[in-house]
């Protein structure tokens, strides 16, 4: 039985296809499901999706390592996503312009201590730099925090953990936090979950509406490139090693 699992894995590894359908099928189960459940905040598309990788691979015993090599022409298409990222920039430039005293004000502390608190409460834990390393760009979109990652010398595993735990949490915190402040301007709110819920933040801010979705997609945009071009810098000017 061993030898039949063990051919039945080259065989699924052999090549790409494998990884690529797996990963598509989670995707469109995850969608389906996530609409089925109602949209829940708490069970986001992507989890689902995870889960689901995560299940497959250790029913079939498959490595992750394997799985992700298998999975790397997926992955090419994250360069054309970062520069997308350009997009919803120039969508909202004229809310740039009208509000950029606020949003300079805001930004640049909103994505350092995002950074920061995970850092500090890894090395208060006793955590190695790599597992630093891997944390510290979690509130930025995956394709930007995946260069961050491999620039500081973190695990890009370890880090898409923790981008989608911080992107579930800001979902099911920003709310409730909100009616405890009195924040109700779908402007604020936007910006919140994109600055701290990358991605799966701002799905879930264009289901508050159109504002609070452009918003967030200005604050997703935004706390990237600010991370990318910061947070290498500031990790050298702490004396932190990049493996």
């Amino acid at each position: 039985m061993t030898d039949v699992l063990v051919d039945l894995r080259s065989h699924l590894m052999a090549t790409p296809l494998f990884s690529i359908a797996l990963t598509l099928a989670a995707y469109l189960m995850g969608t389906r499901l996530f609409e089925r459940l109602g949209r829940p905040g708490w069970c986001p598309a992507v989890l689902i999706a995870a889960l689901f990788v995560a299940a497959s691979l250790s029913l079939f015993g498959i490595d992750y390592d394997d799985y992700r090599r298998g999975a790397e022409w997926l992955m090419l298409l994250l360069g054309p996503a970062t520069v997308a990222l350009g997009v919803p920039l120039y969508q909202q430039r004229h809310h740039i312009r009208r509000l950029w005293k606020p949003i300079m004000l805001s930004l640049p502390p909103a994505a350092m201590l995002a950074a920061l608190y995970s850092v500090a409460l890894a090395w208060a834990f006793g955590a190695s730099p790599e597992v630093m390393a891997s944390l510290a760009p979690k509130s930025v979109t995956a394709p930007i925090a995946i260069g961050i990652t491999e620039q500081l010398g973190g695990s890009i595993s370890l880090m898409m953990g923790g981008l989608l735990i911080t992107g579930v949490m800001a979902t099911l915190t920003v709310g409730p936090l909100a009616r405890w402040l009195n924040v109700d301007d779908p402007r604020i709110l936007g910006f919140v979950l994109g600055v701290n819920g990358h991605a799966i933040g701002t799905v879930h801010a264009f289901e508050l509406g159109p504002t609070a979705g452009a918003f967030a997609s200005l604050g997703m945009s935004l706390t990237g490139i600010l991370t990318a071009l910061l947070l290498p810098l500031a990790w050298q000017l702490l004396g932190l090693p990049a493996l």
